[in-house]
């Protein structure tokens, strides 16, 4: 069953009978905001305005579990999106909330513009012309405009810009990145062998 933080939020939490597959990620819930349950989110779509016209999400927690919930207001924040949910009314309703990602069901959600939803781009192979480089297992958003792409293969872990320069065509379809890197900025971004662990240890 899906957990409440109280029996207020019993009338309106229901646990969703879509499978994973068939939910995208537009938000994470990075902490408490305020005294009467709003939390602050960061943002993975660039459609927070859009809010006004979508009013039920669902949150999912670290165990699976997963509950719908009604947005009663939004407005931005500094580097966030703040959130007040219906029936989420105090800081302890809201520390239930904390690392939950807020998705919608792929079939409700906005089309963009422009970019991609995290869940397309999360799974996709990464090619540097024809390198293959790894799997993006992860999708982070900081002070810069482009998104970057934790890319995998084995014990090696590449950060990537997805910046517009370096892309050549992302097919989230056919879940394939191509992308033209400048000379040396896999180098540059690649982890640290043992030994230069060892040495920046000193």
């Amino acid at each position: 069953m899906c957990s409440t933080p109280s029996a207020k939020r019993r009338t309106s939490a229901t646990c969703s009978t879509l499978s994973n597959s068939e939910f995208v990620t537009i938000a994470r819930v990075m902490k408490t905001q305020g005294r009467r349950g709003e939390v602050a989110v960061e943002m993975f779509s660039d459609f927070p305005e859009r809010f006004e016209d979508r009013r039920r999400v669902f949150a999912l927690d670290s165990r699976d579990q997963r509950r719908e919930l009604q947005i009663e207001d939004f407005w931005p924040h500094k580097d966030y999106m703040v959130l007040k949910f219906a029936g989420v009314d105090s800081i302890s309703d809201a520390e239930t909330l904390l690392k939950c990602e807020i998705q919608v069901p792929k079939d409700e959600r906005t089309k963009l513009d422009e970019g991609w939803y995290v869940s397309d781009l999360v799974g996709c192979m990464v090619f540097d012309g024809d390198r293959e480089i790894g799997e993006v297992a992860e999708v982070e958003f900081g002070a810069g405009e482009a998104p970057l792409l934790i890319v995998r293969q084995g014990t090696t872990e590449h950060m990537i810009p997805l910046s517009e320069p370096y892309t050549k065509r992302v097919d989230t379809a056919g879940k394939k990145i191509e992308l033209l890197l400048p000379e040396g900025m896999l180098e540059i971004n690649a982890p640290l062998k043992p030994a230069e662990k060892k040495r920046d240890s000193r």
